[in-house]
């Protein structure tokens, strides 16, 4: 087994540079990187500490089973949480997006419903409306988005989608850095 290139790879997939790793758990991030060379062994206590802020059991690093990542949803996998007072509903179509990089969701807004406000940040929101017309106000300008359109922005200014339409309006929505 390639321990070091084990460490690395996790610490990718955690998305922590050697540095941060090294501030994580008291060592260099020149150590770090022999340790992914397998230029230098860990002590057990060292190991141990790596591994939990990688956050992986010892017997889950060892074992030689390949995890199978889940390619395919199904519809019982959704979690759906219904916001009556804004009067818009989500569908998070993949469980444990909001710790990946990107969040897929169904947002259905009621006749007068509209989504939560969000303060800036360096999320990207991609949309795509699958019925109706939707209104994405960002800072002081509005966008009007129909049927068949596609919604692209960065989210640097405060920015909030509301329903535009008389009756239900449902988006395709995926945000990266989640914040939904």
């Amino acid at each position: 087994m390639n321990i070091g290139n084990k460490i690395k790879n996790l610490r990718i997939q955690k998305s922590l540079t050697q540095e941060e790793l090294g501030e994580r758990t008291d060592l260099s991030k020149g150590y770090i990187s022999q340790l992914e060379r397998n230029l230098s062994s860990p002590s057990m206590e060292t190991f141990f500490s790596i591994l939990e802020v990688l956050g992986i059991s010892p017997k889950d690093f060892f074992d030689e089973k390949e995890q199978i990542q889940q390619v395919v949803y199904q519809s019982e996998d959704y979690t759906v949480y219904y916001e009556e007072e804004k009067g818009y509903e989500i569908k998070w179509l993949v469980p444990d997006s909001n710790e990946q990089e990107m969040e897929p969701i169904i947002l259905s807004l009621d006749e007068t419903g509209e989504y939560k406000e969000f303060e800036p940040s360096l999320s990207d929101t991609f949309a795509y409306v699958l019925e109706g017309s939707v209104c994405i106000k960002i800072g002081n300008d509005h966008y009007y988005a129909n049927k068949g359109e596609s919604i692209y922005y960065q989210a640097l200014k405060k920015h909030q989608i509301t329903n535009h339409y008389d009756g239900v309006s449902r988006l395709l929505l995926v945000a990266t850095n989640s914040y939904l």
